[in-house]
């Protein structure tokens, strides 16, 4: 049953819930930032009203960079900036930013463990028209390869304000993924948020499934378990906004408990969050596992819902892949 303990909306199920991009999110809380710690910059790549940077350049035009069409560039000068004092939250599409400047990212932020907040916007295929070729798919991966990298993947609007708040006061690289399309905010102000920990949502006395999301599609697992107990099969579901470090333990947990596991992603199931959670699983504690998200394809233009039943990121779909693991294991 969904956990009332952790602050979720009223009525999580309506039809008439809030519906928010988290990239809205971000932009009210790197708004938050700059109020309270004059130490927070924002660079951007020319895209500053569709990645929500625009308020805090209005707001604190002094801290404020608009570098142009140069992500390459925008890394250097963060890294430089970083060096200094500063925090700087670099901004640009997630095809371009690390999908364009991958080796400066490695090299002057990881590398160096320059404290700079890499933030990819338009992740995922929901984005929608803008089509393959902006649809980033293979970030996740990207970045949580890289040594010293933190890599946070938020639910909704309300829980990546808080992201972006809270990664103000760590000292260290991140990667902070935020999505275009409206999603329902099923957290709330007081909905519990830490680096690291993943949240559970739904539990239950005798769960036969684990489901572990991360990103806008978390909100789909809420529905998949709601859909589930109709039918008398009884789960658990993580948040797991955090992909880089994992919260082992509350993954462990959640496996003992069911002896299998599904997850969700809005990314290429290879090397993504999945292939994350397995590699922790496999030496660990081994259970039959499937994972859901885009299966070595790139995107295409589409309405964001379209796209997501395309891929196999439906409720429907990821019901039937449940049932699927459990008639076999």
């Amino acid at each position: 049953m969904l956990n009332t303990e952790i602050h979720l909306v009223e009525n999580i199920f309506s039809d008439d819930i809030e519906r928010s991009a988290t990239r809205d999110g971000f932009g009210t809380g790197v708004v938050e930032a700059g109020e309270v710690d004059e130490r927070v910059m924002v660079l951007c790549a020319d895209l500053s009203e569709s990645t929500r940077s625009d308020e805090f350049a209005r707001r604190f035009p002094k801290r404020f960079v608009e570098v142009g069409i140069a992500e390459q560039n925008m890394v250097g000068f963060s890294a430089g900036l970083a060096s200094v004092g500063k925090v700087p939250f670099v901004v640009s599409y997630s095809a371009f930013s690390p999908g364009r400047n991958y080796e400066q990212i490695r090299t002057t932020i990881a590398l160096s463990k320059s404290n700079v907040r890499v933030c990819g916007m338009h992740s995922g295929v929901s984005v929608g028209a803008d089509g393959a070729t902006h649809q980033m798919l293979e970030d996740i991966g990207m970045m949580r390869m890289l040594p010293n990298m933190i890599v946070v993947n938020p639910a909704d609007a309300e829980e990546a304000r808080k992201v972006v708040t809270e990664s103000v006061k760590i000292d260290t690289p991140m990667y902070l993924r935020f999505s275009r399309s409206a999603t329902p905010v099923f957290t709330t102000h007081k909905t519990p948020f830490a680096f690291g920990k993943a949240i559970t949502l739904w539990d239950s006395e005798k769960p036969r499934i684990a489901i572990l999301a991360t990103g806008s599609v978390v909100y789909r697992a809420l529905l998949v378990a709601s859909a589930l107990a109709s039918e008398g099969i009884e789960s658990i579901v993580l948040n797991v906004h955090t992909i880089k470090p994992l919260d082992n333990d509350a993954i462990l947990s959640a496996v003992q408990r069911t002896g299998r596991i599904i997850t969700i992603e809005e990314h290429q199931v290879a090397g993504g969050f999945g292939s994350a959670v397995a590699e922790f699983l496999v030496s660990n504690y081994p259970v039959p596992m499937t994972m859901i998200g885009i299966q070595d394809r790139f995107g295409q233009s589409g309405e964001p819902d379209e796209l997501l039943e395309e891929y196999g990121l439906g409720v429907g779909n990821i019901i039937k892949e449940v049932h699927k693991l459990i008639l076999k294991n």
